[in-house]
């Protein structure tokens, strides 16, 4: 299991930067105006809440002219309201202090049943899988989730953290294990598989709302990673070009008509996979929606 996380410094810093901010804001207005207090220091520590609700506002726009039915009023705002509280267990809880609770699990007793590798997505860590690996230790079945750094950097650089994740799994099994990955992380997957050049590695590959021909958003970042996942980008042809010319593992996608990072919708579809949409759920919400759960671990250990 990784020893340091830098995401989970930084997001311990943000977390605990707007609950201070919104401490001293109530505790500031408190006496005189208690009304704008309390007000003031829910808007300051949920203030993420409303970037993700133009987000869904963007997506609607967006999302016309996709094949995947156009989400209505009611599911954004459902799909907003479920990313608010999904955001505040993972941004400001798991992945922050809680991102070592559940370790790798590659001890006695694995050997012969199939294990999991568990990527996670932009500015995530593995704290993001919590839920997923308890019920993997439940099960018996072995997995190790990795923390893709730099956190700003290539997603080409990445591909040795998995690769070594996948040896881990392998070794303590006997067997391919499968890879799990959400958002960025099923990108990072198809680009340690044109490192590795060895599709044999792995038993399937599960990717949920993972911009695979990029997303909309993406081209309002600067950051290198974020650049690589711009729709029509350089860097994601080339990696469709390569993919073209090799043999790949079975793939399976989940995505979603209100998906509010990676939009268009389509775009977390591979024409090669068994593709899956889901009405309904935001982005992060996605991952933690019972049925995706289910279905996907049953393809780890079914």
């Amino acid at each position: 299991m990784p020893t340091r996380s830098a995401l989970a410094r930084l997001q311990q810093f943000t977390t605990l930067s707007g609950a201070l901010a919104a401490l001293a804001w109530f505790a500031w207005h408190v006496r005189t105006q208690p009304w704008v207090a309390t007000i003031g220091a829910v808007l300051i520590f949920f203030a993420y809440s409303v970037v993700l609700a133009i987000e869904f506002v963007l997506l609607r726009h967006v999302v016309r002219n996709d094949p995947v039915p156009t989400p209505t009023a009611g599911q954004l705002f459902h799909a907003w309201w479920a990313e608010t509280v999904d955001a505040l267990k993972v941004f400001c809880w798991r992945q922050p202090f809680r991102w070592r609770a559940e370790p790798d699990f590659l001890g006695p007793g694995v050997q012969g049943r199939r294990g999991a590798v568990f990527i996670h997505g932009f500015v995530c860590n593995r704290g993001f899988w919590t839920p997923w690996l308890r019920e993997m230790r439940a099960c018996g079945h072995a997995f190790a989730a990795v923390n893709l750094e730099p956190v700003f950097g290539s997603i080409d650089d990445y591909a040795p953290i998995i690769d070594d994740a996948v040896r881990r799994v392998t070794e303590a099994t006997g067997m391919p294990p499968v890879l799990v990955c959400h958002s960025m992380g099923g990108v990072a997957a198809r680009a340690w598989l044109r490192t590795a050049r060895a599709p044999e590695r792995v038993h399937r590959v599960i990717t949920i709302a993972s911009p695979h021909h990029g997303t909309w958003l993406a081209r309002f970042s600067h950051l290198t990673n974020g650049r690589q996942m711009r729709r029509h980008g350089e860097w994601l042809a080339q990696l469709a070009q390569d993919e073209a010319q090799r043999t790949l593992p079975p793939f399976t996608c989940w995505y979603s008509n209100c998906d509010n990072i990676v939009f268009p919708p389509s775009t977390a579809a591979l024409p090669f996979a068994d593709n899956h949409v889901v009405t309904g759920a935001a982005h992060v919400d996605l991952a933690f929606r019972p049925d995706v759960m289910r279905q996907a671990l049953a393809l780890v250990t079914g």
